[in-house]
């Protein structure tokens, strides 16, 4: 096979497991894309579908506090301070304090734009240096994965046809996915 079969049998996989909500493979497909694609759709789900945007990768509020986490390029979120910094998709902010951390919840954009530097952070998090919680193998690509899933029939096509396009080599699978998906759209959905 070639690169160019290889990029459209992933871009059919994530367009098909979005549609049809399969997390696990969904997680295992959006792990083989590249961090660079990634930071690509983000940014266009967040320029042409800021409803979309506002159900991805929301950071979570403290228990008994006021701030979320609040994204970085590492993460340093433990219990025991006051850092509520998250480098993990929707992560919640479990620092003992308020006094730092998002005052409102951040979304698939703030991650976009302040956690994932080229790869780094793709598909998997890094955690800083001697603090928590630890980064899980893959933990990004699970995340949004979970999230993906989660969406309405409509929202998920849309996803879809945005992971398509902006894969790399994506506008050659563009006119043959959009057919796809519309048939996944029917006969699935």
């Amino acid at each position: 096979r070639n690169e160019a079969d290889t990029v459209y049998l992933l871009a059919k996989k994530l367009a098909y497991d979005v549609v049809t909500g399969q997390t696990d493979k969904l997680a295992a497909a959006l792990a083989k894309t590249s961090g660079k694609d990634f930071v690509q759709f983000g940014k266009a789900v967040g320029v042409s579908h800021p409803n979309i945007d506002s159900k991805v990768c929301v950071t979570k509020q403290r228990k008994g506090g006021t701030k979320f986490g609040e994204y970085s390029g590492e993460t340093s979120n433990l219990s025991t301070e006051g850092v509520n910094k998250v480098a993990v998709c929707g992560m919640q902010a479990l620092g003992n304090a308020d006094t730092t951390g998002a005052a409102a919840a951040e979304t698939l954009r703030d991650f976009v734009e302040k956690t994932l530097k080229g790869d780094k952070n793709w598909p998997t998090s890094t955690t800083a240096s001697g603090k928590g919680p630890a980064a899980e193998t893959n933990d990004n690509a699970k995340a949004v994965a979970g999230d993906l899933t989660k969406l309405t029939a409509e929202e998920k096509t849309i996803m879809a046809g945005l992971l398509a396009k902006t894969i790399e080599g994506g506008e050659v699978v563009e006119i043959r996915a959009v057919s796809f998906y519309l048939h996944l759209n029917r006969s699935v959905l």
